[in-house]
């Protein structure tokens, strides 16, 4: 099995999982097999409307790196990944995109065992993105996001910040890290699970996987033979990262392994891989819990790398938030009305989310100065800077 130490700092997202699904009438049940996008299930839960003025489209893509085998299933054959595009688009065009499917639902509630709701439940959620939509007319060279989502969790657990990105001129790719997220559905109808959550392995094993699955995306995105029909709409000159929990704690490991990547965030993971005593110059923006992140607290990974980082830095709790808070399950599941250890309300912690990982890449990106990276905002008294750590 793997560690209890990173079960119990990096996946303790999986528990506000479990609690999600608790306790959740009203769900509609609807059908066992998967709909197909112009038939999706009635809505029961929604996440927060994304804030920037475009519409947001989404394709789905499926890579496969030729030249590396799977480090979790060798006899798989190479690494495969799916990952999830969104982009600025024209507004009611394509057709709604589904959250998770059905199958997929009912994986990621019994993964945690939760068996007191309908196991379509989370294939309910309302998304705002449309797939196949068509590009937003006459721009060209947005930056890319590339988003990795915390260990077990699937890459729809950051769509509420995907789909506000691409509505304010990114394109984003949601990467699935093949056997480390509980269902991972491929084209020809395959559903892998998480073999990595039954290993003997370590954190920094994960986080050095996660990197070589990021820059192996860039390739695809980037590179001289664009795997993406509209891979003409990335600038491959602004690129960053941002990640939660596991995810959060390789975007720095990956600035340091590929340069493509110029700016990266942690959200709320524990820096398992340290960061190199020579440094790390990209920009970077901790987010994180205030109980669980705060400088001198029970994790110190954040204090030490904190020192490591040699360019433009921050680092930023959110009073009342929990390690789920930066993911869409913050809003789900207060809308089950299902405690998982927050206070502040759940649509509100990925407001915060979205609008201070917003500004980070509009500043460094983008290069647009955002003054609500320079310190306290009225707008958002829940969250708070540390003086001392500021640069």
């Amino acid at each position: 099995m793997i560690t209890t130490t990173l079960r119990r700092a990096a996946l303790t997202a999986g528990v506000s999982l479990a609690a999600l699904g608790l306790l959740a009438p009203g769900v509609a049940q609807a059908g066992t097999t998967d709909h197909p996008v112009d038939q999706l299930p009635a809505t029961s839960l929604t996440l927060p409307r994304p804030s920037g003025p475009y519409g947001v489209g989404t394709d789905t893509l499926h890579l496969v790196d030729a030249d590396r085998p799977d480090p979790w299933v060798p006899e798989s054959g190479p690494r495969e990944l799916m990952v999830s595009m969104y982009y600025p688009a024209r507004r009611a065009s394509g057709t709604p995109a589904r959250y998770v499917t059905p199958r997929e639902s009912g994986l990621l509630l019994e993964s945690q065992g939760v068996t007191d709701v309908p196991a379509d439940a989370l294939s309910t959620v309302r998304t705002y993105a449309r797939s196949g939509a068509a590009p937003r007319a006459g721009r060209r060279n947005y930056p890319l996001v590339v988003l990795s989502p915390g260990f077990s969790f699937p890459r729809t657990s950051l769509t509420a910040l995907a789909e506000d990105l691409a509505s304010s001129g990114y394109v984003v790719a949601a990467v699935e890290h093949t056997y480390e997220s509980v269902a991972t559905t491929f084209p020809d109808g395959r559903v892998t699970t998480c073999v990595a959550c039954e290993t003997d392995t370590t954190p920094q094993r994960i986080i050095q996987g996660r990197a070589a699955d990021v820059s192996f995306v860039l390739d695809e995105l980037v590179g001289p033979r664009p795997a993406w029909r509209l891979a003409h709409l990335i600038d491959p000159a602004r690129i960053g990262m941002a990640g939660h929990s596991v995810g959060g704690a390789s975007s720095g490991p990956t600035a340091v392994r590929d340069p493509r990547v110029r700016a990266a965030v942690n959200l709320d993971g524990t820096q398992f891989d340290p960061l190199p005593e020579s440094g790390l110059a990209v920009p970077f923006m901790f987010l994180g819990t205030e109980d669980g992140h705060s400088p001198g607290g029970e994790d110190t990974t954040w204090d030490r790398d904190w020192q490591r980082l040699t360019g433009w830095k921050r680092w930023i709790t959110v009073s009342g938030s929990a390690h789920s808070s930066f993911t869409d399950y913050a809003t789900l599941a207060d809308q089950l009305g299902v405690d998982i250890g927050q206070t502040i309300a759940g649509a509100r912690a990925v407001r915060i989310t979205n609008a201070y990982v917003g500004a980070f890449f509009d500043q460094h990106l983008r290069g647009r100065h955002r003054p609500l990276l320079d310190g306290p905002s009225r707008k958002y008294r829940e969250v708070r800077f540390h003086p001392s750590t500021q640069r």
